[in-house]
């Protein structure tokens, strides 16, 4: 067999990737607090917190927000947890701090959306953060945030929050995990009008309340386990403007140092981002197959040119992920195994879906709509 030939599909991907026009591969939509920004009024502002057995990591998110304002309002939904996030969270001592305790699950929910919908029922301020447990604030975040959201007029501002990458887990699959979202939603686009393709970062969501009341508040996304961009999707849809970047102020104190970790992470909404639909699946591992798989057997026992080249192009684009988040250059010779990895965490997420009623969370499960 000439693996050369079988290489060349793959060296068209990334051919075509690194000469796309709106550059996916780029770090250049991003946004970091900056200390001479000018001071915003923060009353305008309340903070949602999502939180469900987060007792490891509650304190130190409320005490960055601390930082940003110690009269911001907060509210701290505890989706039933079975920790101490209730009595951690009140004793930081923030004046502005209420927690709510959350109900039962109603049928049909995801437990973040409907703990953001019972807190999002006590809010009367204007714009409303979408703030996950796990996130900490650099100080001034937050007056940089709304600099920028007024500027521009935005109705919804999202930052892909910096996740953990010390361990050799995390630096082999988390910076590849912001690479390949930013191949499926090109922050360029996802940051133009066009309603064709819309992205967001469930981590940090900056959003106006009367403008989320009109979609029909979260019960509009009520079942999404996506729901972050589901709800960049309905935004951009009825008019409005959204943005999302990277960021290295807003901070995931959530540790990925397992391969198991990361992979029930990934699993639970992998299957769900191809929509269900096993052609897609098949799509998904042909392209991704040729992509990461090919370029390295033509290296391998081929005739190498193909597959080498494929590589330096697919390294290339790599790399400026790696450097945003201060990884070593090296790493980008990891990229194939991590591409493989998480088309095998696909399939995991398609088995679930299949055979084991659907993702998997926090000790709940989520049931599939019907294979296509």
């Amino acid at each position: 067999m000439d693996w050369s030939l079988l290489a060349l599909p793959g060296l068209l991907v990334w051919v075509i990737i690194i000469f796309l026009p709106w550059r996916p591969w780029s770090t250049r939509e991003s946004l970091d607090a900056e200390q001479a920004v000018e001071l915003h009024d923060l009353s305008q502002l309340t903070i949602l917190i999502p939180a469900r057995n987060e007792e490891a990591v509650i304190g130190k998110t409320l005490r960055g927000l601390a930082g940003q304002d110690p009269s911001l309002k907060i509210l701290l939904i505890d989706d039933q947890s079975s920790d101490r996030t209730s009595a951690i969270a009140l004793e930081q001592g923030l004046s502005n701090l209420r927690v709510i305790p959350g109900e039962a699950l109603p049928e049909g929910w995801s437990g973040k959306l409907w703990a953001l919908e019972q807190g999002r029922q006590r809010v009367d301020t204007e714009l409303i953060l979408l703030l996950d447990a796990d996130i900490y604030l650099q100080p001034g975040t937050l007056h940089t945030l709304l600099a920028k959201f007024e500027s521009e007029g935005l109705d919804m501002l999202s930052l892909m929050a910096s996740l953990r990458m010390q361990g050799a887990w995390e630096k082999l699959l988390m910076p590849a995990f912001i690479f390949f979202f930013k191949l499926l939603y090109p922050f360029r686009l996802s940051n133009s009008p066009s309603q064709h393709i819309a992205a967001a970062a469930g981590g940090v969501i900056l959003v106006k309340r009367q403008l989320l009341e009109q979609l029909g508040a979260f019960a509009c996304l009520r079942g999404n386990l996506i729901d972050d961009c589901a709800l960049a999707r309905k935004i951009k849809n009825c008019g409005g403007k959204t943005w999302i970047g990277l960021t290295h102020s807003a901070i995931s104190l959530r540790s990925y140092d397992r391969l198991d970790v990361i992979w029930e992470m990934v699993a639970r909404t992998a299957f769900t981002q191809l929509r269900h639909s096993w052609t897609l699946l098949l799509l998904c591992t042909v392209l991704m197959l040729a992509a990461f798989v090919s370029p390295v057997l033509d290296l391998c026992i081929g005739s190498h040119i193909t597959g080498l080249l494929a590589l330096m192009i697919m390294m290339s684009c790599y790399l400026p992920t790696l450097r945003y988040y201060a990884i070593h250059p090296a790493w980008a010779l990891t990229l194939p195994l991590s591409g493989t990895l998480y088309l095998l965490i696909t399939w995991s997420s398609a088995y679930h879906h299949l055979f084991r009623s659907g993702a998997r969370w926090k000790n709940r499960h989520y049931s599939a709509p019907a294979s296509k």
